[in-house]
């Protein structure tokens, strides 16, 4: 009996040997097909791999806007001689405000133009002609920065220039000959305001007044502009000799010696302008070293004008606005006019 149960006991440990190695045979055969598989599977992933490839982003598109050429502008600003440009048509706002915005001034567009060959060479063959008076003269602008100037008019003289002085005699005597002409200084001075309201913006412009002493309304020519041009109104309204005296305590006067006309002239001729009009009675005097006055004639306006254009680029126009003149002052100031290449006007 004891034989039976050993050999039923080998019969079970055969059995079991049976079905671990069955059990590990499997393990080893599902391994190698997962092996395989796997291998598979990689192998075909590393054979389909796409490449790397680098790509530019595409370049932005910049768009430059179309300038404008603005070579009178551009001409202006690097000369420093002209203000912003101004227009004509004034600013509306769509609501209310506790403000309103001034009207803006008027341009002459024709001088910000390019200056027409044509009418260059007829400036030139007129100032080869000695055509005086009229401005047209190609030299009278010469030093406002472009050759050419600006036409002007004032009291009836017309003339071109984009640096103008304006000289007035207040003394008594042109304070009585003014009324006395029919133009009273109180017009001649709305006539000033009117006349410095309309220059061009790239004008600049100056103002004089002088009995034997003179008070300039500013040391050198200042722009045209709106807050300069209403500066002058304000001056030409409080400043204004209307007594026909002028002491040298007063504000801003200046009183060289000696004194009178001829000074005032080589102060005038430092401003460097393009054109200069002066308004008097053609007779003018100076105090003398003793104390006495003395008239000044016309031999030495003559030297002082000849010596001044030695001293200048080139000679400078100047107009002459008489009142009521004697024939000899008459003939002095149409000669030396004439040969500045100015004009002579008198109001009668």
């Amino acid at each position: 009996m004891s034989d039976d149960i050993f050999e039923k006991i080998n019969q079970q440990r055969k059995s079991s040997r049976k079905s671990v190695g069955a059990a590990l045979i499997a393990s080893v055969i599902i391994h190698s097909v997962i092996g395989i598989v796997g291998g598979v599977w990689i192998i075909a992933t590393y054979i389909n791999k796409e490449e790397t490839r680098f790509v530019a982003p595409p370049q932005p598109k910049i768009k430059i806007p179309p300038q404008t050429r603005q070579h009178r502008m551009n001409l202006a600003a690097h000369e420093a001689l002209a203000s912003k440009p101004t227009f004509q048509k004034r600013l509306v706002s769509l609501r209310e405000t506790a403000f309103a915005l001034p009207e803006a001034p008027a341009v002459n567009v024709d001088n910000m133009l390019t200056p027409d060959p044509s009418a260059i060479a007829s400036s030139i063959v007129s100032g080869l002609a000695n055509t005086a008076g009229s401005g047209s003269g190609l030299g009278q602008g010469g030093s406002g920065g472009n050759g050419l100037g600006n036409a002007i008019n004032f009291l009836g003289i017309d003339a071109t220039g984009k640096r103008i002085l304006l000289i007035f005699d207040v003394s008594g005597s042109v304070v009585n000959k003014a009324e006395a002409s029919g133009m009273p200084l109180t017009r001649i001075k709305e006539e000033t305001i009117k006349f410095i309201d309309k220059l061009p913006a790239d004008s600049k412009f100056g103002i004089i007044q002088f009995v034997r002493n003179y008070k300039p309304f500013r040391p050198e020519l200042i722009p045209a502009t709106v807050p300069n041009r209403e500066l002058a109104r304000q001056w030409i309204n409080s400043e204004w000799s209307e007594s026909g005296t002028m002491s040298a305590r007063g504000k801003g006067v200046v009183s060289p010696k000696p004194n009178g006309l001829p000074p005032i002239l080589r102060a005038a001729y430092k401003y460097k302008p393009d054109v200069i009009f002066l308004v008097a009675d053609g007779s003018f005097q100076r105090t003398t070293v003793a104390g006495g006055s003395e008239t000044v004639d016309e031999d030495e306006f003559e030297d002082l004008l000849k010596e001044l254009n030695k001293t200048a680029a080139e000679k400078i126009p100047l107009h002459f606005i008489g009142f009521q003149m004697r024939d000899d002052d008459t003939s002095t100031w149409k000669k030396l006019t004439r040969r500045q290449g100015g004009s002579f006007k008198e109001l009668k």
